[in-house]
């Protein structure tokens, strides 16, 4: 064997995804425990090594499911990670991804095959993280708070209607910042990404508010 072969032996692909949610104006992400080794007992983001056989999104999309049960989830590629030392096992670069999903339409799998845990904490209480978990979390998030100032991402958590001061409030909690109620309305409004339906519901108990979706065929545009 060529001695410089065996400088291709021995590495893999981790898929990455960091899972978003709002709930009651908190931004949230999905951690896995770990059952196995290395960083046994460790939380991480949901993911895993890629089949042979598979595409890298056919791939995330697997991890996903076996690691926390959600299926159907859109999820959007935005970094790769491959410090050497970043498994301890052998080299493994990692392709990582975001989706965002209500996390009250979902029922996640709290134990699988590899993992003893599963459940959504809060981005400013995550705790250290096995591999360059957080390192990835970190930029996650950047690119959700990039994502929603210019796509419909979001349209991933409000699957049904919602009110417009119910939208604002989530573009607040990822975005970490107050936004003006009228400059928010008029902007959202002249961009066609949302219907009025013609009902009203009450949001956090105020008097009854007009109800929106998004339309079913949207032309992307910058929201900020």
């Amino acid at each position: 064997m060529n001695v410089k072969d065996k400088l291709y032996k021995n590495q893999g692909i981790h898929v990455i995804t960091a899972i978003f949610t709002v709930e009651q104006g908190i931004t949230k992400v999905l951690l896995v425990k770990r059952k196995n080794e290395p960083f046994l007992g460790d939380w991480i983001l949901t993911g895993g090594a890629l089949y042979n056989n598979e595409d890298l999104l056919s791939g995330a999309k697997r991890e996903i499911v076996e690691k926390t049960g959600i299926k159907n989830i859109e999820i959007y590629q935005f970094g790769v990670f491959g410090s050497v030392d970043r498994s301890p096992i052998m080299r493994m670069v990692a392709v990582a991804y975001i989706g965002v999903i209500d996390s009250r339409r979902v029922q996640i799998l709290r134990e699988t095959l590899k993992t003893s845990n599963a459940d959504w904490f809060s981005i400013d209480k995550v705790p250290p993280l096995g591999y360059d978990h957080n390192e990835i979390l970190v930029e996650a998030l950047k690119e959700l708070q990039k994502k929603i100032t210019s796509s419909t991402i979001l349209k991933s958590l409000f699957p049904e209607t919602f009110s417009l001061p119910e939208l604002q409030k989530v573009y607040e909690a990822i975005l970490g910042t107050k936004l003006d109620r009228r400059n928010f309305r008029k902007k959202i409004l002249s961009l066609d990404l949302i219907e009025d339906t013609g009902e009203t519901a009450r949001f956090e108990g105020k008097k009854p508010a007009k109800q929106y979706r998004f339309k079913k065929k949207i032309v992307e545009k910058k929201v900020f």
